[in-house]
C-alpha cells in the first residue's frame, strides 16, 4: 500500500507539472459537448433543388412553392434539360431534382395524375429519405385540396409524385457507410501516427542530431510522413477488397483516380499529424489534440450526420477537416461513377489544406528552433 500511495503522488505531481496538458484535459470535453451538441441534427433540411419545369406554368411554380415552404428543399436553381439534372447531381449541386412534363398543366386541369418526377441523390439515405417523406407529403396535401374542391367522383391523386432513387435504389447502409469507414480508418491511423512524430524526436533528445544533418525542416517533415503513405494505401486496397467482396459496394467510376486523389487526401491527413506535432510539447499533448481532431472529422464531415442539417457556421467549419472533401470523392467515385471535372471542388479544397498545414507547421518549427 505504501509504494502505492507513493505511485498515486508522483502521477498527481507529474500532472501538476504540465497545467497546460491537465487544462486541455479539462477544456476539450467541455467544448466538444457545446460544439457537437450544436451542430449534430438528424432532422435533414434545406436540401440543395436543381427543378427542369417544362411545363412553365403557374401550376408547375405552386408546387415549387409548396416545397419551399416545408424548408426541406432550398431551390437553387433551374436546369435546361434532363442530363443538367444529372450533372448537377453528379457534382453534387444539388441533392434533388424536381422534373415535370410538358403537359403538367393540361393533366391537373383534367385531373388526371399530373406526374411530378422527384429524383434523389441515395448515396446520402438520410437526406434521401427526408426529401421523399417531404416530396410525398406535399404532393397528398395538394391532391386531397384538388379532390375536396372538385365536384366529380374521382378520387384518385391528382399530383401523380414518381420518386427516382439514383446511385443506391435499395437505400442500403454499406453503401453509404463503408466508403466514409475507409476515410475514417485512414484518418485515424495516418494523422495519430504522425502527431507523434516531432515530439517524440524532441523528448528522446534525438530531433538535436536530426536538426545538425544538411537538411531542410520541410525535408524532415516529408522524411517523416514518406513511410505512412505506403501505409495507407495498403488500408485503402484492404479496405476496398473487403467491401467489395463482404459488402458488395459497386465500383463505378476509375479505381485509378480514387488512387490518385487519395494521395492528395493521405498527405493532407499526415500534414496534419505534423502540425499537431509541432504544436505539442509532450506525447501526451498530441495525443489529445489528436483525438480533439479526430471526432470533428467522424461527426462534422458528413460521415455519420448529413452536413445538409447542419447550422452554417458548423458546415464552413467542416470545410477545414480533409475528411468532408475525402467523403465527396469516394462516395463520387465509387456510387455516382463521377470523374474528375464532377470533382475539382474537392481536389481544390484538399491543396488548400495541404498548403495551409505545410505552411504553420513550417512557421512553427522555425519559431521552435530560434
Amino acid at each position: 500500500m505504501r509504494r502505492l500511495r507513493a505511485l498515486i503522488v508522483k502521477e498527481f505531481i507529474q500532472m501538476r507539472r504540465d497545467p497546460l496538458t491537465l487544462a486541455m484535459l479539462m477544456l476539450i470535453p467541455i467544448v466538444q459537448l457545446i460544439l457537437f451538441g450544436f451542430a449534430i441534427n438528424t432532422d435533414v433540411k434545406h436540401l440543395p433543388t436543381v427543378v427542369f419545369d417544362q411545363s412553365m406554368g403557374q401550376e408547375s411554380r405552386e408546387f415549387i412553392q409548396s416545397l419551399s415552404a416545408t424548408q426541406y428543399f432550398d431551390i437553387r436553381g433551374y436546369a435546361a434539360s434532363y442530363d443538367a439534372i444529372r450533372r448537377a447531381i453528379e457534382r453534387g449541386d444539388g441533392v434533388v431534382g424536381i422534373v415535370f412534363g410538358p403537359d403538367f398543366a393540361r393533366r391537373l386541369a383534367r385531373r388526371d395524375g399530373a406526374a411530378i418526377q422527384v429524383i434523389v441523390d441515395a448515396s446520402d439515405p438520410m437526406s434521401a429519405s427526408s426529401a421523399i417523406a417531404a416530396a410525398e407529403m406535399i404532393g397528398l396535401r395538394k391532391s386531397a385540396a384538388v379532390v375536396a374542391e372538385a365536384t366529380g367522383t374521382g378520387m384518385s391523386p391528382v399530383y401523380d409524385v414518381r420518386l427516382r432513387p439514383w446511385y443506391n435504389r435499395d437505400f442500403r447502409t454499406p453503401y453509404y457507410m463503408v466508403p466514409g469507414i475507409l476515410g475514417v480508418i485512414l484518418t485515424m491511423t495516418m494523422m495519430m501516427i504522425t502527431s507523434m512524430a516531432i515530439v517524440r524526436e524532441r523528448e528522446r533528445g534525438t530531433l538535436e542530431q536530426l536538426l545538425v544533418t544538411p537538411m531542410r525542416p520541410w525535408e524532415l517533415m516529408v522524411g517523416k510522413i514518406a513511410p505512412y503513405l505506403g501505409v495507407g494505401y495498403a488500408q485503402l486496397t484492404i479496405g476496398l477488397l473487403v467491401g467489395r467482396a463482404v459488402f458488395r459496394i459497386p465500383m463505378r467510376g476509375s479505381l485509378a483516380l480514387l488512387y490518385l486523389l487519395t494521395l492528395l487526401f493521405i498527405f493532407s491527413t499526415l500534414m496534419w499529424g505534423i502540425l499537431i506535432s509541432t504544436v505539442s510539447k509532450t506525447q501526451m499533448q498530441a495525443m489529445i489534440l489528436s483525438i480533439f481532431g479526430f471526432l470533428p472529422s467522424i461527426l462534422l464531415s458528413g460521415f455519420m450526420f448529413p452536413r445538409m442539417g447542419m447550422p452554417t457556421v458548423f458546415r464552413y467549419l467542416s470545410m477545414a477537416l480533409p475528411l468532408t472533401w475525402f467523403q465527396i470523392i469516394t462516395r463520387g467515385i465509387l456510387l455516382k461513377g463521377v470523374g474528375l471535372e464532377s470533382l475539382a471542388l474537392p481536389v481544390i479544397a484538399l491543396c488548400v489544406l495541404i498548403a495551409v498545414f505545410l505552411g504553420v507547421s513550417l512557421f512553427k518549427f522555425h519559431r521552435t528552433l530560434d
